[in-house]
């Protein structure tokens, strides 16, 4: 069972600029995303600052935000990594089923990836998790490899959004033949 207490602030940063850019987003009036939380059960509870110090996660989650981009549903996770090999281990099984279902409904589901030695900001369209995942389920590597990243989906950090992240989206969505 995974505890909160080793978890808790593992890709914050990337958060807090993704949390800053939605809320630009909505202010703006072009998009209405939401961080879901991730249940937890408290187990220690420091009474002096009423803060949590140690907890359990309730359930699986399913991905970090969910949200509508001008009418189409959206749901993202982000993870981080300090190397140019993404280990495949970061994404579980139960959030590649989930953005599959999504997709299955209408709705886009990507990841957003940080390469925290680089700097450097990806927009990972379903299809190209499901490749990666693919070829792992099927005896190939356990990674991949930032190399191996399609060039058009980097994210360039910019003074009016930290995360464009809706400029991945709209290739995203050109890709299938859609518009934002």
């Amino acid at each position: 069972m995974a505890t909160w207490k080793a978890h808790g602030l593992r890709g914050s940063t990337l958060e807090e600029m993704i949390n800053q850019t939605i809320d630009q987003y909505r202010s703006q009036g072009l998009a209405l995303i939401q961080k879901i939380p991730t249940p937890i059960t408290p187990i220690n509870i420091d009474k002096r600052t009423r803060h949590i110090t140690l907890a359990y996660f309730d359930q699986r989650s399913t991905v970090d935000y969910m949200g509508v981009v001008q009418g189409i549903p959206v749901c993202f996770d982000a993870k981080e990594c300090a190397s140019d090999t993404f280990p495949l281990q970061n994404v579980h099984e139960h959030q590649i089923r989930f953005m599959n279902d999504f997709e299955k409904q209408k709705g886009i589901a990507f990841l957003i990836l940080s390469f925290t030695s680089r700097q450097e900001y990806y927009y990972m369209p379903c299809w190209e998790i499901n490749e990666f995942w693919d070829r792992m389920k099927h005896g190939g590597r356990k990674s991949f490899l930032i190399s191996e990243l399609d060039p058009k989906y980097f994210l360039n950090v910019r003074k009016d959004y930290l995360l464009p992240i809706l400029e991945g989206l709209q290739i995203d969505l050109n890709e299938r033949g859609d518009t934002v």
